[in-house]
């Protein structure tokens, strides 16, 4: 059976490929060659193009595509209050590819108070008559990529004070994004994948956090972002292991984070990456509870081959030994686009995969 609220058995992340309109117009932009208003109207009209695109393909769901965001993370993360974006002397590494060298910064008290994503999603409401979704990183985005040194130790001496003011700040975004009309939103928390490497978990011990205690911290924050939800509000959280140009940081099967994530975490829907061998096997979802929903990331956003109905079949088949048809549905594994470089792939070969993504929905649930 289908589905009237999200997520949709058809869905997908959130990002869509830049149209080369607002890649030619962001650069110059950067090169002070136009200002921001001329940028905005070139923005405006492609995003109303890529929701009139997702509304005749069959998507329920609708975003803007990211297409006002450089980073799908470190555009909301900077304009938090207390927070600064500033160069780095590295950027992310992902396999054989890094991404610009910039990093937020906690300069000080942290806080959520006229941010500029409010009106993106009014914009993206206003413009289509499907239910508009809205995109955000989760709260441990601010931790995980940094750590402690991104921290200012004069403005927040212990950690619990940042972890607290930030899964505060997040209340109230919640809030806000609801006043506006939201009621599809999503946390894209890529941490708790990350949890599931060894290396990563590596990582973290080498700078000083404690891997073992990571996911239950990051699932307070969201467990207080998410305090007095409105019942009407539907939270999804997306999880990954990189998406970058696209390659990937990350390795390893859910299975050390299945627990908390289904159990610990106040959401409704998860978006889960399973296009890959890297992702490991269903067998996490049997912790999956009852009222919950996975979103099967299935079909690729790294590269434009279009994959066979048949082995979708197959796979989402293999998902129901350990989970009710009806608690599934179906996307990419990742967005088309996490950063305004976008994956390798065309946009023609994008779309393709949504529409085969939603043929298939008609096909499983009628």
């Amino acid at each position: 059976m289908q589905r009237s609220i999200p997520p949709f058995r058809a869905d997908h992340v959130g990002s869509l490929l830049r149209p080369r309109e607002v890649k030619v117009a962001r650069a110059k932009r950067d090169k002070g060659e136009t200002d921001t208003g001329e940028l905005k109207a070139i923005e405006d009209e492609a995003i109303r193009r890529l929701i009139k695109k997702q509304e005749e393909i069959g998507l329920s769901g609708i975003t803007d595509g990211e297409c006002r965001r450089s980073w799908w993370h470190y555009d909301f993360l900077g304009a938090l209050d207390g927070v600064q974006m500033v160069p780095v002397e590295h950027g992310i590494r992902f396999a054989g590819v890094e991404t610009k060298a910039e990093a937020p910064r906690v300069v000080g008290k942290i806080g959520f108070t006229d941010h500029p994503f409010i009106e993106h999603f009014k914009f993206l409401k206003a413009n289509t008559k499907k239910t508009p979704k809205m995109t955000i990183p989760g709260p441990s985005m601010l931790h995980y990529r940094g750590g402690r040194k991104m921290i200012n130790m004069g403005v927040y001496p212990q950690m619990e004070e940042f972890y607290a003011d930030l899964g505060a700040a997040y209340n109230k975004a919640v809030k806000a994004f609801y006043a506006a009309g939201c009621r599809y939103l999503q946390l894209d928390d890529i941490s708790f994948a990350y949890l599931c490497d060894p290396e990563q978990r590596k990582m973290l011990k080498e700078r000083g956090d404690d891997p073992e205690k990571q996911p239950a911290i990051y699932a307070g924050m969201v467990q207080e972002a998410l305090k007095d939800k409105p019942k009407d509000l539907v939270i999804s959280m997306h999880l990954c292991r990189g998406n970058f140009r696209s390659t990937f940081v990350a390795s390893g099967g859910y299975e050390p984070i299945a627990d908390t994530l289904f159990n610990a975490m106040p959401v409704d829907a998860y978006f889960m990456e399973w296009d890959t061998e890297r992702s490991g096997g269903f067998e996490p979802l049997r912790f999956l509870p009852k009222g919950k929903t996975v979103v099967l990331g299935l079909v690729t956003s790294k590269t434009g081959t279009l994959e066979r109905k048949a082995d979708l079949l197959h796979r989402i088949e293999e998902a129901q030994k350990y989970a009710a048809l009806d608690q599934l549905c179906l996307s990419p594994q990742c967005g088309f686009a996490s950063t305004e470089e976008g994956n390798m792939l065309a946009e023609d070969e994008q779309w393709k995969k949504l529409s085969l993504i939603v043929e298939i929905s008609k096909e499983v649930w009628g």
